[in-house]
Order: C-alpha cells, then sequence, then structure tokens
C-alpha cells in the first residue's frame, strides 16, 4: 500500500438510488426472515437491540476530490489499466437513477424514520457520484431527500412518542416500534447526511456558493442539535454507544464528519471524544472497534471481528451488517484517523479472500463461513478504492445492481484513476 495525494485532479462536469426493498426492487437483494419473522436481508437493522432500546432509558462543475479525500489507494501504474472508468460507472447509475428516484423521493416526503434507514442508500450513492464527477445534479439530488426530510421534523413532544421533549423528531412508522424515536433508524440515515455536508465544507465552490452555503448551514444546524445532541442527552450509553460494532460505527461517521464541520470548540470536544471512545475504549463495554480487530483464523493478511463487544468468538460479525462497519472505517482512514493503510490491507483480505470466496459464492460471516447474499452496497464495496484487483472484481458483481453500488464503483474508479479518470 502506498498513498497517492489526489488534491489536483481534473474538474469534473456538472441524488435517488435502489433502497433494500426486496424482490419488487430490481437490481435489489432480496428480504428474508428468519423463523421468528425478523428480517435477515442485507441492510436490515439490529432488530432485537434497537427494539429493546426504542423504548427504553447538469448544472455547472465543482472540484472533485477535495483535501479530506487525500486517500490512500493503489497509484495509477499499468496495474490500473483496463478498469471501467467513471464514465462508464455514470451510465450505468443513470440507467437506474430515474427509477431509484421513484423510490426514494416518497421516503424523503413520509415523515417515518424507518423509511430514512432506506434512504441512506440513495443519499450516499448520489454524493459518491458527485464526488467521482464533479455534477451538481447528483449533490441536488442528495440535498433535495435531506431537505424533505427536515422539512417534516417535529417537536418530540408533539409526536405523542416515548420521550416528549422539544428536540425536533419523527415517528417510526413500522410495526415493531410504530409510533416511536428510533435512533438506529435516524443514525443509519445521518452518517450519510453528515458525509455529504463535509463534502460541501471541504469543496470551495460549493462551500462558496451562497445557495450550497445556506443549505449546507441549515442541515448542519439541524444535525447537530436534532440528531446528535438529541440522541447523547437522552442517554449516551443506550444511543450512541450502542449494543453491537455496527450501530456504534454509525453514531463514530457521524462524530466524525460533525467534528470537522463544528464551530462550536465544546461540541467539537465531544464529537471527538466519541470518536475515540468508538475507535479505541467504549465507556460502558470493555471493547471498542480497535479492540475487535483480530488476524482472521482463516488468512493471516485478513482481519476478523465479532459484531458483540468483547467477544472474539466465530462466526464473527455479519457481512450484511459488517458493511456498517466499513462505511465507517473507510471515511475514517481516508480522513487520517486511527485506520492505517495496513488496517485497509487487511479488510481488502477479508472482502477479497475470505468472504468473497469465488463468483456467485458468498460467505454469511466475516470468518467466511455460511451462504452470503453477497450484498456489498454499503460499505465493503468501497474497499475496492484502495485495490484495482479488487474493483475488477467489483464491475463484475451482479448484486445490488443499484446506484448506490454504481456510485460508489465510479468513485473508487476516480482515486484509482486519480486525474486520468474520464
Amino acid at each position: 500500500m502506498s498513498s497517492l495525494l489526489l488534491t489536483s485532479l481534473i474538474l469534473g462536469v456538472a441524488c435517488g438510488p435502489n433502497a433494500e426493498q426486496g424482490a419488487s426492487d430490481e437490481g435489489s437483494a432480496p428480504v428474508v426472515a428468519d423463523a421468528s419473522g425478523e428480517a435477515t436481508g442485507p441492510n436490515n437493522p439490529d432488530d432485537s437491540a434497537e427494539l429493546a432500546a426504542a423504548v427504553g432509558p447538469e448544472e455547472g462543475s465543482a472540484e472533485l476530490l477535495t483535501q479530506s479525500d487525500e486517500l490512500t489507494s493503489t497509484p495509477v501504474t499499468a496495474q490500473a489499466t483496463g478498469l471501467r472508468s467513471v464514465a462508464d460507472w455514470e451510465k450505468l447509475f443513470l440507467s437506474r437513477w430515474s427509477a431509484d428516484h421513484a423510490s426514494f423521493l416518497p421516503m424523503s416526503t413520509s415523515n417515518d424514520s424507518w423509511q430514512y434507514y432506506n434512504l441512506a442508500y440513495g443519499i450516499d450513492g448520489n454524493t459518491a457520484m458527485y464526488r467521482a464527477t464533479g455534477k451538481t445534479q447528483y449533490l441536488d439530488r442528495a440535498l433535495l431527500y435531506v431537505n424533505n426530510m427536515v422539512a417534516s421534523a417535529r417537536p418530540s413532544s408533539t409526536l405523542g412518542s416515548n420521550f416528549h421533549d422539544s428536540y425536533l423528531s419523527w415517528k417510526s412508522k413500522r410495526a415493531e416500534v410504530i409510533n416511536q424515536e428510533v435512533a438506529l433508524y435516524e443514525s443509519y440515515c445521518w452518517r450519510y447526511v453528515t458525509t455529504l455536508l463535509r463534502v460541501i465544507h471541504d469543496t470551495p465552490a460549493l462551500y462558496n456558493n451562497a445557495n450550497y452555503r445556506a443549505q449546507y448551514q441549515k442541515l448542519l444546524d439541524f444535525s447537530e442539535k436534532n440528531i446528535f445532541e438529541k440522541w447523547f442527552k437522552r442517554g449516551a450509553n443506550a444511543y450512541i454507544y450502542r449494543v453491537n460494532t455496527h450501530m456504534a460505527s454509525h453514531w463514530a461517521l457521524i462524530a466524525l464528519n460533525l467534528s470537522r464541520l463544528t464551530t462550536d470548540a465544546t461540541r467539537k470536544a465531544n464529537y471527538l471524544a466519541v470518536l475515540n471512545n468508538v475507535n479505541q475504549h467504549l465507556p460502558n463495554y470493555k471493547s471498542s472497534l480497535r479492540q475487535q480487530m483480530g488476524t482472521s483464523p482463516i488468512n493471516s493478511a485478513a482481519y476478523f471481528w465479532s459484531d458483540t463487544w468483547a467477544s472474539h468468538a466465530r462466526p464473527g460479525q455479519d457481512v450484511s451488517h459488517g458493511n456498517g462497519v466499513m462505511a465507517f472505517v473507510v471515511e475514517s482512514h481516508d480522513l487520517g484517523v486511527e485506520w492505517t493503510d495496513a488496517d485497509m490491507h487487511k479488510f481488502v483480505a477479508t472482502l477479497n479472500n475470505v468472504i468473497w470466496k469465488a463468483a456467485g459464492k458468498y460467505g454469511n460471516y466475516v470468518d467466511g463461513s455460511g451462504a452470503g447474499n453477497g450484498w456489498f452496497n454499503d460499505g465493503l464495496v468501497k474497499l475496492g478504492r484502495y485495490d484495482a484487483n479488487l474493483q475488477r472484481r467489483l464491475e463484475t458483481h451482479t448484486v445490488g445492481q443499484n446506484t448506490q453500488l454504481y456510485g460508489n464503483g465510479a468513485l473508487n474508479a476516480r482515486i484509482l484513476l486519480g486525474a486520468a479518470a474520464k
């Protein structure tokens, strides 16, 4: 692994993908149920943990990759030749863009936090495609979804939920937590909202634009108070430092992003404390993400970890929820926080050599055991930005062919190919 600073990329030319809707959505991986009836599809929440906690204590162009996107990647060498271009990824993205938007737009206006869980994929896919191309039509699509959500938020005291405070919020219309405010659903979506805000902040052409700056400030203010502060003050141990790796990772990504954006010193210190706690030493569990990581029993070059704090028992983290861990780790590494090039090399080996056994054959857990569905869109796909050979495999991947996959595939290609990408 070697570092390549991508601060002199060429300018680009001037956001709803596919959620996990099941077989009704072309390109989506199916959502199935286990014997208890709980959803076990690719990107479904850890229901048992969350349900217990829920009721308890082409216009224009802009700069592409900014300073915050100085990523470690395979250098632009002969190894990277033959990769699918950004333009070809974009064609695939556009083939799904309208259909995915038809699903994501009503989610954004639903006033239902459970719908926002799936809307996260639309925000992430469009943000990634903006980062890959610089085309603001994708940024605008992501902002549309976020602005719609914020516009529908209401004071908790008017929602009839279990909190009755003054923070702005939404109820879940999912049967298991009907009419409750659910931390998981909000954090699952807002990790990508805050990533979008970080992209605006770190891109001068956007941050210095009055239109984008106004949206950025409104959404940042909302995110600081009515997402992070709300759940932190309601109980950090219950709602921030969550019961497993992936749910805590969502808050770690939110804290990482907000720590780069806030102008309030006290808030920044709190965000950094949360980030460091999740990475290094949780206050309520005798572990952390760093302490969870061990050598894979299958491949000494790969990582193994359990989603249960302080456990190192096999089979470990399930791959579907492991996407959430990777979504955080990738952004944290790329911002120079905690996770090193050596770490990313091990995560690449975990996916490429342990989980993804052969074409169409996937482990269900990070030790490679079980029969998985190959859903990599929400985090694991992002490892392609570090390894051209993995990126080539992802070009052939047939699971979850939607705008989140294509947007992140394009961003991977932009990073691997650098200024040569077209």
